[in-house]
């Protein structure tokens, strides 16, 4: 049986006031959303509740960036300057992980994102990202990596450098101090 995923009134009410700050502070990224409307279901939805408070203590700085109309979701992603700091050194997912003999990282970022309740951003969504903003200037993060590309051994990620979105390849078993992955979270 596993834990329920859910934050005390007390961070539940200063997560809200943090996440509607941040709202208020970047309307650029949400122009026509109403935070009232959102702030309601994230009431009535405790385990996205707690998985944006674990976006947030690791660093995110989560944020509405979108609404789909099709599912009836809006996006939150990881908006942090750089990469989330409580998230970096780890490698891309298990099984590059267990293929590690030595100096193995702390955990994997396919793993910590599950453990969290969001998903890692794909190319196109972390592209969309640097839309809305100038992130991860000195940092990169992993994105979701093709299927065919994991199998040979290897995974994706990107920054900003040069004003241009780059994506980049290493070995999955790879970690680095200035590499994490960013969330999304539909609620």
């Amino acid at each position: 049986m596993t834990a329920k995923k859910q934050i005390s009134t007390e961070e539940s009410t200063e997560l809200l006031k943090t996440l509607r700050k941040r709202f208020e502070k970047n309307m650029g990224r949400h122009d026509r959303m109403d935070w009232s409307k959102i702030e309601v279901r994230l009431n009535s939805n405790a385990e996205k509740l707690w998985s944006l408070h674990e976006m947030e203590i690791s660093g995110g700085e989560p944020d509405v960036v979108d609404y789909d109309e099709k599912t009836d979701e809006y996006l939150f992603f990881d908006c942090a300057a750089e990469t989330p700091k409580g998230r970096r050194s780890f490698c891309y997912d298990r099984e590059a992980l267990d293929s590690r003999k030595e100096h193995k990282p702390q955990n994997d970022i396919i793993t910590v994102a599950k453990e969290m309740g969001v998903e890692v951003l794909s190319e196109e969504q972390y592209r969309y990202l640097q839309t809305l903003g100038e992130f991860d200037l000195k940092t990169s993060s992993w994105i979701k990596t093709p299927k065919e590309i994991r199998e040979l051994g290897g995974a994706l990620f990107c920054d900003r450098r040069y004003n241009t979105v780059f994506v980049y390849h290493n070995g999955a078993n790879s970690y680095y101090a200035a590499r994490a992955f960013r969330g999304i979270l539909k609620v």
